[in-house]
C-alpha cells in the first residue's frame, strides 16, 4: 500500500464524506440496524453517533490499516463496543449466520470482487438477517453512465478503487437478497456522475 492509500486518501476520505448530506443518509440508514452487527468499510467511523442503542456488538472491517488511527477517537466517544479489525470484504473469518445485521456504506464501490464480498455478506448474516447499505453507483440515465463509464479508470485511481459505474441494486439482487426498501436518487450538493445514490434494506431468505 503506497503513500497515497496510507496517508492522503484517509484524510481526504473523512473530509468528504463528512457533513450534509452525507449525515442524513446514515441517520436514515442506520436507524433499523439492532443486534449483533458487522460493518465493512467502517473507514474513520462517521457511521458511529448514528448507530442505535439496539445494537449491541459491532464488528467493524476496513482494508485500510491508516483508517483505525483516524477512527480511534469516534470509537472512545461511542457507547458502542467497537471490534475493528484491518480485514478486507471478500473473506470473512466468522461463521456462517453470526450476524443479525450488515452495514455497507459507500464501499462497495471500492471492492474489488464485489460479487465475492456481498456473497460472505450473505453467508454471515443469519437466516432473516438484514443488509442495510448506501452506495452510489450507475445511472440510469444514458448521458450521465457513459461518463461515468469514461471516469471509472481516473476515479478508481484518485479514490483508491471506487468505481463510479456499478449497479448497486442489481448486485445486490443477484446475491441472492430480497430488496425489502430501496431509495434510488441524485443527491443534493453532488454531480449527477458521483451523486447517484441507493438506499436499500436486503434480507437474506429465512431458509
Amino acid at each position: 500500500m503506497g503513500f497515497y492509500s496510507r496517508v492522503i486518501f484517509p484524510r481526504l476520505l473523512d473530509w468528504s464524506m463528512s457533513g450534509p448530506p452525507m449525515e442524513d443518509y446514515r441517520s436514515r440508514l442506520l436507524a433499523g440496524v439492532e443486534g449483533d452487527v458487522l460493518e465493512i468499510g467502517f473507514g474513520t467511523g462517521l457511521n458511529l453517533p448514528f448507530y442505535p442503542e439496539r445494537v449491541q456488538r459491532l464488528v467493524a472491517l476496513d482494508v485500510n490499516p491508516a483508517m483505525p488511527a483516524l477512527a480511534k477517537k469516534r470509537i472512545a466517544a461511542s457507547a458502542i463496543a467497537v471490534d475493528y479489525r484491518v480485514l478486507d470484504g471478500e473473506s470473512l473469518p466468522f461463521s456462517d449466520a453470526s450476524f443479525d445485521c450488515v452495514v455497507s456504506t459507500w464501499t462497495l464501490c471500492s471492492i474489488r470482487r464485489v460479487e465475492q464480498a456481498l456473497a460472505e455478506v450473505r453467508r454471515v448474516l443469519r437466516p432473516g438477517g438484514r443488509f442495510f447499505f448506501v452506495e452510489h453507483g450507475l445511472s440510469p440515465d444514458p448521458d450521465v453512465a457513459v461518463w461515468q463509464h469514461r471516469l471509472t479508470p481516473m476515479q478508481r485511481v484518485i479514490a483508491d478503487g471506487c468505481h463510479l459505474d456499478r449497479d448497486i441494486a442489481a448486485l445486490v439482487k443477484n446475491a441472492g437478497f430480497a430488496l425489502v426498501q430501496l431509495e434510488q436518487q441524485y443527491a443534493e450538493g453532488l454531480s449527477s456522475v458521483l451523486g447517484y445514490f441507493s438506499l436499500g434494506i436486503a434480507a437474506k431468505p429465512e431458509s
